[in-house]
């Protein structure tokens, strides 16, 4: 077969052009670092690589969630250490208050301590978020958490119960903070009775009663107290009468009885000589003869935030109490501060807890983010080492192409003559 010179230069100049289009191919791999020029090159390829990159942007905007989550939760709890702090504080100058060898200035002292306290905790517990957000108010987020109410001179909850979640992982949603119900509000107030005045009657002029002994005392009230909506107010009454001696010289005896005045069970009796009587904790103290009766209601269960307390507390300091009404008093406050700071502390737990997920999930959003960069770079992106080499084999083919057209073009007959 007899080639041409046309066929021959055409031939040529079509290696040369496939050895340039290999060349800027194989440059363009290397510049972009992809594997396919085209989706016509490898449909699977580029159709699995955009189910992760899916997988890898959702992932970015769960980084983003948890870090902002972690900046969330790391503020509530340098605020939830303030007020546990805060409340400890209290907590030790209402037992100061309690030494015995206080003067009433020394008293109105402390009540003075206790206020500037009380006006840092009404902070605290109003605390806001970088964008305005009340922390603790729950779902009502752009309403103060607490104000005062200043026709009961009580301090008030303006939050609901709603808890914000932010989702840091595929079906997993996290608290993103507490809400003031939970960490503020449930807080039990101490045990006691309605009244230490209590109702007197017959030949019992008056009387006191003061819960002396809390744990015998909350034993007594839980065993008894009862919580049905259609209890009378004499099923939570209770009664010490006096019973006058049957003979001439018998001393007479006190018995305890229901709000129906029957006796309760087992029975409980003794002899009254003028002293105060002891009972489940309480302390009776009588003036007058048998027969008579003295009544007395339990106090119905209750929460208390911490701010009431304290105000109770600054209040009953402020007013000169001396003897079992001050030590009632400081019973209240210390039992029901100490109560608050068990339910900070409980939330700080729970707080703690979440931040200890939310780092267990990074740890492994970061393992499948990594996954899913190296399964989306073996499909669609290039090996460095291999493209490099692929395009030094095209520039030398190329320059192979280009020296065989360039002899030739030279050739001539007279070389052969």
């Amino acid at each position: 077969m007899r080639l041409s010179n046309n066929l021959m230069y055409q031939s040529s100049v079509n290696k040369i052009l496939e050895g340039q289009q290999g060349v800027a191919n194989a440059q363009e791999r290397v510049n972009t670092g992809q594997k396919y020029l085209s989706t016509s090159e490898s449909p699977s390829a580029y159709s699995q690589a955009a189910l992760y990159t899916n997988k890898i942007q959702t992932n970015e905007q769960y980084t983003k969630n948890i870090n902002q989550l972690n900046g969330r939760l790391e503020t509530e709890e340098s605020i939830l250490q303030s007020i546990n702090t805060t409340i400890q504080a209290a907590h030790e100058l209402t037992i100061r208050a309690g030494s015995g060898a206080m003067s009433d200035d020394d008293l109105k002292s402390i009540a003075s301590e206790l206020s500037e306290l009380q006006k840092s905790l009404v902070s605290l517990m109003n605390s806001q978020s970088e964008d305005g957000k009340y922390i603790f108010s729950g779902y009502q987020d752009s309403t103060q958490t607490y104000s005062l109410n200043t026709l009961t001179g009580l301090y008030e909850y303006q939050g609901d119960q709603g808890q914000h979640k932010v989702t840091i992982a595929k079906g997993v949603d996290v608290r993103s903070s507490d809400n003031g119900f939970t960490a503020f509000e449930k807080v039990n107030a101490r045990l006691d009775v309605v009244s230490n005045e209590g109702t007197a009657a017959g030949g019992v002029i008056s009387g006191t009663v003061y819960v002396k002994k809390q744990a015998d005392f909350d034993k007594f009230h839980q065993a008894n107290y009862d919580l049905n909506p259609t209890a009378l107010p004499a099923d939570n009454t209770f009664q010490v009468e006096l019973v006058a001696g049957v003979n001439p010289g018998d001393p007479d005896t006190y018995i305890i009885n229901d709000g129906y005045g029957n006796p309760i069970t087992p029975a409980v009796t003794g002899e009254f000589t003028g002293k105060p009587i002891e009972y489940a904790g309480m302390e009776f103290k009588l003036e007058g003869t048998a027969p008579g009766t003295f009544e007395f209601e339990l106090e119905a269960p209750h929460k208390e935030n911490v701010l009431n307390t304290m105000q109770n507390l600054i209040t009953s300091l402020n007013s000169s109490l001396a003897g079992d009404e001050l030590n009632d008093a400081l019973a209240d406050g210390l039992d029901q501060l100490q109560s608050a700071s068990e339910q900070v502390v409980f939330t700080q737990a729970s707080l703690g807890a979440r931040m200890n997920l939310v780092e267990s999930v990074t740890d492994s959003n970061s393992a499948i983010d990594i996954n899913n960069k190296s399964s989306k770079s073996n499909l669609v992106e290039v090996d460095m080492a291999e493209a490099i080499s692929d395009l030094t084999r095209h520039e030398t083919a190329l320059q192979a192409s280009q020296a065989t057209f360039g002899r030739l073009a030279n050739l001539t007959l007279f070389d052969y003559l």
